[in-house]
């Protein structure tokens, strides 16, 4: 198997859709000038909405997404496979999902995955309850890239680890964690997640992070992060926005696991206090 670069883009999107996706454009361009094969956006590309309750009334479905339709454009443009990020879009039931999608090099959507964990906490600095504007998704996604299998996850989904080792069973060596990470819980807890997640299950982890002040007083972390399967950082995107980008070699993943296969050791038990 090939090595292949793998970039993240670091956003600090607001209000102005136009605004964001220009920038989040302008982050693409720059990651294909440093050799990117494989480019990801974060969580929220093209909108961090001050009231997030409204910004879910106002969704509409994916094809009439204006984001959408600029992304799918500028992957086509720049001949590059592209993890677009995450989007608020109305879904075929009606109901708001929080839709991470994946772009072939020539447009096309490869893969959807609707953020499974939604983000309801009470944290010192202010409380979310993204379940107020998003129904979660019920279906862990592997998709297909030249070079190996990607596993995709948004967010808060990174707190569930039987979901990534879900994805690493399915054949996934690589995993996408693109985020909006809380400035509060990042300090704490982004850097140790992502590397746990890596170790855990012996994959790539590639995580493209908003950055800085938002509308409505929200701050998020950055520090978009790149990890190796034995849980070293490659790229870290700091605390403005920019690209960092790591190159990705498929036998690493082959190496970790054939060091710790713990893949392999499940075995099964009783729940504490009763059956199964």
């Amino acid at each position: 198997m090939t090595t292949f670069t793998a970039a993240c883009v670091q956003l600090n999107a607001g209000e102005d859709e136009a605004v964001n996706i220009a920038a989040a454009v302008a982050g693409i361009d720059a990651a294909v000038a440093r050799g990117a094969d494989f480019i990801a956006l974060p969580e929220n590309v093209t909108r961090m909405p001050a009231d997030s309750v409204r910004a879910g009334s106002e969704a509409v479905d994916e094809d009439s997404h204006a984001g959408v339709a600029a992304l799918r454009a500028a992957a086509k443009r720049v001949a590059r496979w592209l993890l677009a990020g995450s989007f608020a879009v109305r879904a075929s039931d009606g109901k708001v999902a929080n839709r991470l999608l994946l772009l072939a090099p020539d447009g096309a959507v490869a893969a959807r995955y609707d953020k499974i964990h939604l983000f309801d906490v009470d944290l010192p600095d202010r409380s979310y309850r993204e379940s107020q504007t998003f129904r979660g998704g019920d279906a862990a996604v592997v998709a297909d890239l030249p070079w190996l299998k990607l596993g995709l996850s948004v967010c808060y989904d990174v707190r569930f680890p039987q979901l990534y080792r879900a994805l690493a069973k399915a054949g996934a060596g690589l995993l996408v964690v693109p985020s909006a990470f809380t400035e509060f819980s990042g300090r704490a807890h982004w850097h140790v997640l992502l590397r746990a997640r890596a170790i855990e299950t012996g994959c790539f982890v590639v995580a493209p992070a908003q950055v800085g002040a938002h509308p409505g007083g929200r701050h998020t972390f950055g520090h978009s992060l790149i990890v190796a399967p034995w849980g070293e950082v490659l790229a870290d995107g700091g605390e403005a926005p920019g690209v960092v980008t790591a190159v990705i070699d498929p036998a690493r993943v082959a190496e970790a696991r054939g060091r710790i296969p713990a893949l392999s050791h499940d075995r099964a038990f009783a729940a504490p206090g009763g059956q199964g």
